[in-house]
């Protein structure tokens, strides 16, 4: 199943400029899902991280990651029982990043559910630019 802006816009509560999620280009609703974040130049938080030498802050790439696992919880398969509801991060562990993340590039965003019980979910989380990994982490959410 994949996701245009439009829908993305219809499942997730987010707006400019903080959606941070472009388009899924795979996903098994309440299993795993591939998304795509675009970076560009013009993103509000280059004007001061950093200054002459643009990166994009890791806690933003934490957030897209969180975004793409919700709208794998939210996605359009669910949307009737799910309509209304909201992903609230409850923790995150074993946040590591690889490599800075700058604009141009294209985010690869990868989170499949490893646990879920009641309205709690453990999502591992991958973020790539092409096939070199950039940064990960674990994530437990609310709904």
């Amino acid at each position: 199943m994949q996701f245009n802006i439009s829908d993305i816009i219809k499942i997730l509560p987010h707006s400019y400029p903080f959606l941070l999620v472009d388009r899924v280009i795979e996903c098994d609703p309440g299993k795993s899902i591939k998304a795509i974040k675009n970076v560009t130049f013009n993103e509000p938080f280059f004007i001061g991280h950093f200054p002459g030498h643009p990166i994009m802050p890791g806690v933003l790439i934490i957030e897209s990651l969180a975004q793409a696992s919700a709208i794998c919880v939210l996605g359009k398969e669910n949307q009737n029982t799910m309509k209304n509801k909201v992903v609230y991060f409850m923790s995150i562990e074993n946040a590591k990043f690889r490599r800075p993340v700058t604009p141009g590039d294209t985010l690869i965003l990868q989170s499949s559910i490893k646990n879920a019980r009641l309205s709690a979910c453990k999502f591992e989380c991958f973020a790539y630019v092409g096939e070199e990994k950039v940064a990960e982490a674990t994530i437990l959410a609310m709904l």
